[in-house]
């Protein structure tokens, strides 16, 4: 009878078809970025090159699968985790290595988890950070994290949150949505969980509706996790809020 393999340690996955991804730099404050079905996902690239500013910062993405209608894979030079990477990260000798998306079924042998003692990818996300920021968090998102549903990888990671470290959430709807009474009750939910709320703007929408909705501003964003990584004196790049305002 084989010995059981070793739980694994929170030494996440690079997947090794995404393009052009960067080479390692030393690490010291891991940022997890989520990202859900808004418009305001159009300036996750944004918001990723804001985080990157500050020296020693790590961002990984994990999307829902309607974000990725906003933004292009192409311009995303950090690991992205979605839903099919629950099963589809495969387990080697050396530690991780990323299955092919090509092969429509993985090997039994190769699949991440078989066993009790297998690493859980929505797990060892939440082992890897130090801080969860979701942004933009969608109505349909919210309504789920306020009731405990988990029903894809990004929820999942917040429902396994360590509740000890800080989770941002920055929504982004509709101005008629954002008035909805429910939404209010929401909100008040994840406060109340121990999350953080970096509220929402007034603006004109995508949409043409004018009111309050809008994703939070990305340098306000940066700001906020700015003010959690320990021993920082560093402050966003200077072109931050002129690129901001290009994507207005």
């Amino acid at each position: 009878m084989e010995p059981e393999k070793p739980a694994q340690t929170a030494t996440l996955p690079l997947p090794i078809s995404h393009p052009g991804l960067p080479p390692a730099m030393p690490t010291t404050f891991r940022v997890l970025l989520g990202v859900t079905g808004s418009v305001a996902a159009l300036k996750l690239p944004l918001l990723i090159s804001g985080l990157q500013a500050f020296p020693g910062v790590e961002v990984r993405v994990v999307t829902t699968e309607h974000a990725k209608h906003f933004y292009s894979l192409q311009d995303i030079l950090v690991p992205v985790y979605s839903d099919s990477d629950e099963w589809d990260v495969c387990f080697s000798i050396s530690g991780y290595e990323w299955r092919d998306p090509e092969d429509s079924i993985a090997p039994a042998e190769t699949q991440m988890w078989k066993q009790r003692t297998d690493p859980v990818l929505h797990i060892e996300l939440r082992r890897w950070a130090d801080v969860m920021v979701v942004a933009p968090l969608d109505a349909n998102t919210m309504a789920k994290l306020s009731t405990g549903i988990c029903d894809n990888l990004l929820t999942c990671v917040i429902r396994a949150w360590d509740l000890k470290k800080p989770l941002l959430f920055c929504p982004a709807m509709n101005t008629y949505m954002w008035q909805h009474p429910v939404t209010e009750q929401q909100v008040e939910l994840l406060k109340g969980f121990g999350y953080t709320e970096v509220p929402c703007i007034f603006k004109k929408l995508v949409c043409g509706d004018e009111g309050r909705g809008a994703m939070a501003e990305v340098a306000t964003i940066v700001e906020k996790v700015r003010l959690l990584i320990p021993e920082t004196k560093a402050t966003p790049q200077s072109g931050l809020q002129e690129a901001e305002q290009e994507h207005h």
